[in-house]
């Protein structure tokens, strides 16, 4: 009698492993649908420019040569360009910029003239700087003035005479734009889609790529549009159409690098990594500058999925961990009251 249990544990065990196995198999059915219909995949991510400040500083020392030190000085279209004055001289000495653009004075003229055409034409700024002095000239251009030059110099008598005059050019490429993008050990780009709307043309579109792996890389630029690369003619194609711009990125976590360029005209541009096989392995990606980005559709909808789908999910998780602990006490499922068989 004593040895009874004994003989019945190999029988329980037995009945046991089926009931274990199978709640097992429903355990592991239910945590990858759990996982699976929780995350849905997202819409791709597009890195989007902004503009980038539209104010310019610049720098000119007065000197008793006399002269202005640069003589020529460039900003962009619509922009504020505040000048920082610094009389290095001896004697005093004045900033006088013209109002009126594209004219510039003959040497030849006296100071009376000198004086007469800035009371006609007006300036942009007049500053007047006692030796060792220092200030500034604050002045705004519009998009119209793009291409024009306007003429500065020092009207105290017989300066300008002597050649103190200067130019200051307004370029055509206005405030340009931003976008920053990201290098991986993927290899790969992160966006590897940038989009940039301009207002105008040319438009100088400034890139900001940082490393966030470990690996070089780089950002080359086809100069053409609407042209797709190949792992295998990219080298070819850049020998006949040099890239509009080629960086390298530091190889170590954080290293960053710009990568600065001009476009007269909107258009679809591939960039790649040029790195020997980080373009083959999928690192490239599409610059749409003034071209509409390609509809992305919308996800589908979680309602039902979290509802019914996690829900059923999860049951069925319980369900399975459930006999496989009643199955490893009993070896079967309880018996009804009253229920007869052999054991």
């Amino acid at each position: 009698m004593s040895e009874a249990p004994t003989a019945r544990q190999p029988r329980t065990r037995g009945r046991a492993l089926p009931w274990l196995v199978a709640g097992l198999l429903l355990a592991t059915v239910g945590m990858p649908s759990v996982a699976a219909f929780g995350k849905l995949p997202a819409a791709p991510e597009v890195g989007v420019a902004r503009p980038l400040a539209s104010n310019v500083s610049l720098a000119v020392n007065l000197t008793d040569s006399p002269s202005f030190s640069p003589r020529y000085l460039k900003a962009p279209e619509g922009t504020n360009v505040s000048i920082h004055l610094d009389n290095v001289g001896n004697y005093t000495h004045t900033f006088t910029l013209s109002a009126k653009p594209d004219v510039t004075l003959a040497p030849t003229l006296t100071p009376a003239q000198v004086y007469g055409f800035f009371r006609t034409n007006g300036s942009l700024a007049n500053v007047s700087l006692a030796p060792g002095a220092a200030g500034w000239a604050n002045v705004s251009f519009n998009t119209t003035d793009g291409g024009d030059s306007f003429e500065f110099v020092s009207v105290v008598p017989y300066q300008f005479q002597a050649g103190m005059s200067g130019l200051l050019n307004i370029t055509l490429v206005g405030p340009g734009l931003l976008l920053s993008e990201n290098t991986t050990n993927t290899p790969g780009f992160s966006p590897n889609v940038l989009a940039a709307a301009p207002s105008h043309y040319p438009i100088a579109l400034d890139v900001f790529v940082t490393n966030l792996g470990d690996l070089s890389h780089t950002f080359t630029l086809a100069s053409q549009s609407n042209v797709t690369l190949s792992s295998g003619n990219f080298t070819t194609y850049f020998m006949a159409h040099p890239p509009l711009v080629s960086v390298n990125v530091p190889a170590s976590p954080g290293g960053t690098v710009w990568a600065n360029f001009t476009l007269s005209a909107p258009g679809v541009f591939e960039y790649i990594c040029e790195i020997p096989g980080h373009f083959a392995a999928g690192m490239f990606g599409l610059l749409y500058v003034g071209v509409p980005l390609p509809a992305v559709a919308p996800p589908p909808s979680t309602a039902i999925v979290e509802v019914w789908v996690l829900l059923g999910s999860a049951i069925l998780l319980g369900v399975g961990l459930a006999l496989a602990v009643i199955a490893s006490l009993t070896g079967r499922f309880p018996r009804r009251p009253g229920s007869h068989g052999h054991p």
